[in-house]
């Protein structure tokens, strides 16, 4: 890791400047701002965090105070909406830079000792000069699995979630777990089945705020759907001759968990 200041930074570096859950983006489209604006956007005391590299331009990310304005042609817009508007390699950076920036943030000050972090050069790490207590980017496991049963899978619809949207059951990791025990207490708390043959499908990093999640598929065993009514209100089975309901998008590895195991889709086709 290397933190810049606005006299050190590589001229021309991408900006990824947040706002809480806001990224700074042109008025006129999904394109990160430039150095040219970074005195609008922090005292030169910042620390900028170096995030990645494309065609010898560096891109830098730090989290904004909550009161900072757009400076005149630019506009906050929420992160999860406009990461896939942005070109590469910022859309595949975005979520690194925020888990970053807002690490920055929370970590300023020692949490054994409170005495102020100081960044290490070679990575991503604050560590405390006075009990050497370091600090590393968090990330926290979640797992998602799509319940099969026969031709039908198993989709539910979380309190959280847009109206209709309906998606495969998930949960993060609580201390001492295996994926595998997590998987089998979330399908029991939450919908009151048991399932078996978990087979593992893919990962994707997901900074909402800092999420690993590991998708399964499972195979119904046994039970009978029962909402926990808390974080899943409605949990329906969906067969080949089903209407489906609405899905999460391609952009997110429920989307395609979901579209690869479609009733009557050959399992693992996309």
């Amino acid at each position: 890791m290397v933190t810049s200041s606005p006299a050190t930074a590589a001229t021309g570096a991408h900006l990824f400047a947040f706002r809480g859950g806001e990224l700074l983006v042109r008025e006129d489209g999904a394109v990160l701002p430039l150095d040219d604006i970074r005195h609008h956007l922090a005292d030169a005391s910042a620390a900028w965090q170096t995030v990645g590299t494309h065609l010898d331009k560096a891109f830098l990310s730090l989290a904004l105070s909550r009161d900072t304005t757009p400076p005149p042609g630019y506009v906050f817009r929420r992160l999860r909406e406009v990461m896939g508007e942005l070109a590469a390699p910022a859309g595949v950076l975005a979520g690194r830079a925020f888990q970053v920036a807002e690490w920055a943030r929370t970590h300023r000050f020692c949490g054994v000792c409170a005495t102020p972090t100081e960044r290490v050069a070679h990575e991503f790490c604050l560590k405390c000069p006075n009990c050497g207590h370091s600090n590393y980017p968090r990330i926290s496991p979640a797992m998602m699995v799509l319940i099969k049963k026969g031709d039908s899978i198993l989709l539910a619809r979380n309190a959280n979630f847009a109206a209709a949207r309906y998606s495969a059951l998930a949960g993060f990791v609580e201390a001492g777990e295996s994926l595998e025990e997590t998987v089998h207490r979330e399908v029991q708390e939450e919908v009151g089945l048991r399932v078996h043959q978990l087979r593992y499908f893919q990962s994707q990093s997901w900074p909402f705020p800092h999420s690993l999640m590991l998708a399964f598929t499972a195979e119904y065993l046994d039970g009978d759907i029962t909402v926990d009514g808390t974080e899943i209100v409605d949990a329906q089975w969906y067969g080949p001759n089903d209407t489906l309901p609405n899905i999460p998008p391609t952009d997110s590895v429920a989307g395609l968990l979901i579209r690869a195991n479609l009733p009557g889709k050959p399992a693992g086709a996309v």
